[in-house]
């Protein structure tokens, strides 16, 4: 990293402030250095933490192997959320020795909430309006099904929850064109930090390259900045990556996520 970058300060703060943080609404225990986070009721579960403590060798191989068999037992896949820099660093063949594949690996994005909050630029005829009603979560499934082709079904249950709480709140935006969705995203403010999180952003085919993104997060930012947080946090995709560094987000560590999906789910 640049040593003129901010980059550096951000990465603390996100190891600080972020990382091994409780999920709000999902039941969580620490299990070794590790938080354990299960989803109640649906969905797959969760391995984070801020390091490892020194676990190495065949003590960390049989930790991976109990997380794994804990998830099986209760008939859950898990994703064990790989930052690049975690020790040790032969912690990836670890994971694929005992069963677990990464998927996209994915860049951690930091930048200052009140430097994108600019009035979101959009394209004639499209607006954007938060949401939290049933019917509006249900055309957003709808929408990401389009998207990526593939079951959606659980994200109304998951963005309704959040948006009841408890803890962190969570805000859900959409882009309109007319009655059509185009466009979906939310985000969560992390009480108690300077961060807020985004989520989402998935665009019909039809009306990418078009701003519509881009003033998704300039419209969540605003209200980052409207509720006294400094910091916005993303985990980009190699798509979305350039956008947001344009915008003037920071690469501040990559992920990559180990899914163990059991035998019968």
């Amino acid at each position: 990293m640049d040593i003129s970058s901010p980059a550096p300060a951000y990465l603390r703060a996100y190891d600080e402030q972020l990382r091994a943080r409780p999920v709000p609404g999902r039941t969580a225990e620490r299990v070794g250095p590790v938080l354990r986070v299960v989803s109640d009721g649906y969905g797959q579960g969760f391995l984070t933490y801020r390091d490892l403590g020194g676990l190495d060798g065949a003590e960390l191989d049989a930790f991976i192997a109990g997380q794994r068999d804990f998830f099986t037992g209760i008939g859950r896949p898990v994703e064990w959320k790989y930052h690049g820099y975690d020790l040790p660093v032969d912690l990836p063949g670890r994971l694929t020795a005992a069963g677990f594949e990464a998927e996209e690996q994915e860049t951690v994005m930091v930048g200052e909430a009140a430097a994108l909050a600019a009035s979101p630029a959009l394209p004639e005829g499209v607006r954007l309006r938060e949401v939290s009603g049933r019917a509006d979560l249900e055309r957003i499934r709808e929408m990401e099904e389009l998207v990526w082709e593939a079951d959606r079904s659980w994200l109304p249950d998951l963005l309704e929850r959040d948006i009841a709480g408890p803890g962190d709140r969570c805000a859900v935006v959409v882009a309109e064109a007319g009655e059509r969705v185009v466009c979906a995203a939310w985000m969560r403010f992390h009480e108690g930090t300077d961060f807020v999180s985004l989520w989402g952003g998935s665009t019909l085919k039809e009306w990418r390259g078009r701003g519509v993104y881009r003033a998704m997060v300039a419209y969540r930012a605003g209200l980052a900045v409207a509720r006294g947080f400094r910091l916005v946090q993303v985990d980009a995709s190699d798509d979305s990556r350039p956008i947001l560094a344009r915008l003037g987000l920071e690469a501040i560590a990559t992920t990559t996520p180990y899914v163990w999906v059991p035998p019968t789910v």
